[in-house]
């Protein structure tokens, strides 16, 4: 249960008449009624705060009593999912006593009454999570014995930050917010609250306001219309998203098919598909329908709904006569994984460098020094020709699909799989250059601040094995890779020259030894300025170690492509519950770890059952993801439900 309070001491404009009479903070405790609050109260001081919010558990929403706003500005600061606690933050000119604010990709870092690189000034509301709720009372105590002068709610805001929670901010676009002193910015304040269609405006906003190239210009240009049909005939943003897998499903079998009506059609269902991808999004924001269930599955089913395609592809281009299609599909499934492994975690690093900013100094000029200015400097440059070449050089997911439909359609599946391989090699050598370049400036260590047996994917085996620490977790993995690489090349150089690679099944123990030297830094600490590429690096160790059991072992390329496509998914859940704050899965220790699978892969192979093995593995694999699912989304919250219904023996009914 939501809960909002309107803090009117120090706002000399809450007792104002608006144009219907009311006063101004009656006002906003309708509204705030509106937004989605089930109780709304009214404070005169932050003691008087400060002993409310102790007995609330839900989360907060606090505002001053000057501030003029649309309803839709405060559901949306209500409901915003960027994070737990998030304040308003406007462009406008500060009044005296506002509180300046300093955001980093959309964290606040800093806030305080005198700011001078501030971007922003604090909108007079905000939205405190209930894990928050104890620093938010500790603020509003400190605050109200501390000698100041100026709005309550300002005080707080500046007393908040300094307890160093973490807080997101929430910038007003379309709509209208704004602070007001006196009945003159209050009249000013409603004429332009008036001036603008509050619906129309929401439905703009759903649209993101920084998109790639092909998005912005071939998809967000009429799919707010989309958008606008679903939320008339009732539809979830999840029925949305299933919908848009349905597409992507059928473009995959047209595209294996083959032939030119064929491939016209899939090219053309895969742009639908990618149409009702940004409308799911696009509906939770205009219909404010969030929820981590909803998150979580349209990253899974995004990244899904590709290797679907890769792999109606892949067999398209063997249907058509190309010995290795499925290889191809396999590549680029493989490159696409540990692409999105390093920007997750680059984004991660990018968080938390913005929580611990590099003081300045003599190096801020280097070459990581560097490069952060000119990419803040492009990034700034919204609607250049360096900006859009920065968005579309990197081959995001708009320009990945338009790159396969335009192909497909033009020159079939075996052209559309190799211009994804060279534009995605491309772009993951021009990202990861820079991205080491800037992380090893930003010197910021990530990896130790989350579980790094869990996202390293370690199983019993890594657990058991000695810790080898001058070397460092990052060098011990890349050198684990090489092993498997090394083999692959030479299993595939056999098979180019018409020779037999089962000849190389003894060297698959060696192979498997070096891909283990990876577990010896698994007990060691991972701060080093690169040892976010651990889980990426990991990730190509054990496709690569699958595709050569394939290739040694005999077995179909088409099981090895489903094999790699399972432990995808499965490494997907793991980055998914990442970015959205989630608890680790709760079968995860049944997954045998990454080390685990490759060892049972290699002896299947020596025995000579590798096909068996691959296919056993990978079903009890996707048993365990389909499980663990079931029991996070659905039965676990379903206890939790039951047990918050059952009344405290002895509590009052009240």
């Amino acid at each position: 249960m939501t809960v909002a309070i309107v803090l009117a001491a120090g706002a000399s404009a809450a007792g104002l008449p608006t144009g219907t009479g009311e006063p101004l903070a009656d006002r906003l405790a309708g509204q705030l009624h509106r937004a989605g609050a089930q109780r709304v109260h009214t404070v005169a001081d932050l003691q008087a705060l400060a002993a409310l919010v102790d007995t609330v558990t839900g989360p907060v929403l606090v505002t001053g009593g000057d501030l003029v706003a649309h309803t839709a500005v405060l559901r949306h600061l209500a409901t915003s999912p960027v994070g737990p606690t998030v304040a308003l933050v406007l462009t406008d000119p500060p009044a005296a006593g506002a509180t300046l604010v300093r955001e980093e990709r959309g964290q606040v870092v800093d806030a305080g009454p005198e700011l001078p690189d501030a971007t922003g000034v604090f909108g007079g509301a905000l939205r405190v999570g209930a894990d928050d709720l104890p620093a938010l009372a500790a603020a509003a105590r400190s605050a109200a014995v501390a000698p100041a002068s100026g709005v309550a709610v300002d005080r707080l805001f500046a007393a908040l930050a300094d307890l160093g929670t973490l807080t997101f901010a929430h910038r007003v676009r379309l709509l209208v917010a704004h602070r007001v002193a006196d009945p003159v910015g209050l009249a000013a304040a409603e004429t332009a609250l008036a001036g603008v269609d509050e619906d129309r405006a929401q439905l703009r906003l759903s649209v993101k306001e920084r998109d790639d190239f092909f998005t912005t210009y071939f998809v967000s240009t009429w799919s707010p219309y989309v958008t606008k049909a679903c939320a008339r005939l009732g539809l979830t943003p999840t029925g949305v998203t299933m919908i848009s897998v349905l597409f992507a499903v059928v473009a995959a079998v047209l595209f294996g098919v083959g032939g030119r009506p064929a491939l016209v059609a899939g090219a053309v269902l895969l742009y639908l598909g990618f149409v009702l991808d940004c409308v799911d999004g696009q509906l939770a924001r205009y219909t404010r329908h969030f929820s981590a269930w909803g998150g979580w599955l349209d990253t899974m089913a995004d990244r899904a709904k590709e290797y679907l395609v890769y792999a109606g592809l892949g067999y398209g281009a063997t249907h058509a006569g190309f010995r290795y299609g499925w290889a191809l599909a396999i590549a680029a499934m493989t490159l696409q994984t540990v692409r999105h492994m390093t920007d997750a975690w680059y984004g991660v690093l990018h968080d938390e460098a913005a929580r611990r900013p590099r003081p300045a100094g003599p190096a801020a000029g280097g070459i990581g020094g560097k490069l952060n200015a000119a990419s803040t400097r492009v990034q700034a440059d919204t609607g250049s020709v360096s900006y859009w070449l920065k968005r579309t050089v990197v081959f995001p997911i708009g320009e990945r699909w338009a790159l396969i439909a335009v192909t497909a359609a033009l020159f079939g599946p075996l052209v559309s799989l190799v211009s994804v391989l060279v534009w995605g090699v491309l772009a993951f050598g021009y990202t990861g250059a820079l991205r080491t370049l800037r992380a090893r400036w930003m010197w910021v260590p990530v990896l130790d601040t989350v579980d790094a047996t869990l996202h390293r994917d370690d199983g019993p085996l890594a657990a058991r094995l000695p810790v080898v620490r001058p070397m460092g977790p990052l060098t011990l993995a890349v050198l684990g890779v090489l092993g498997p690489a090394v083999l692959l090349v030479l299993g595939l150089l056999r098979v180019a020259g018409a020779g037999d690679p089962g000849g190389l099944r003894w060297w698959l123990p060696v192979a498997l030894v070096v891909l283990l030297v990876a577990g010896l830094g698994a007990g060691a600490a991972h701060n080093g300025p690169l040892d976010w590429l651990v889980p990426a690096a990991l990730r190509a160790g054990e496709y690569l170690f699958a595709a050569v059991v394939g290739v040694i072992g005999g077995v179909p390329a088409w099981l090895v492509f489903g094999y790699v496509f399972v432990l995808t998914v499965h490494h997907y859940d793991l980055t998914a519950r990442l970015e959205k704050r989630q608890a680790a899965p709760p079968l995860h220790a049944w997954t045998l770890g990454w080390e685990g699978r490759s060892a049972l892969l290699a002896v299947a192979a020596i025995a000579g059952f590798a096909a068996p093995a691959m296919a056993t593995i990978g079903t009890y694999l996707l048993v365990v993801f389909v499980a663990s699912v079931v029991l996070a989304w659905v039965v676990l919250p379903a206890r939790a439900g039951r047990a918050a219904a059952v009344p405290v023996r002895g509590a009052s009914p009240g």
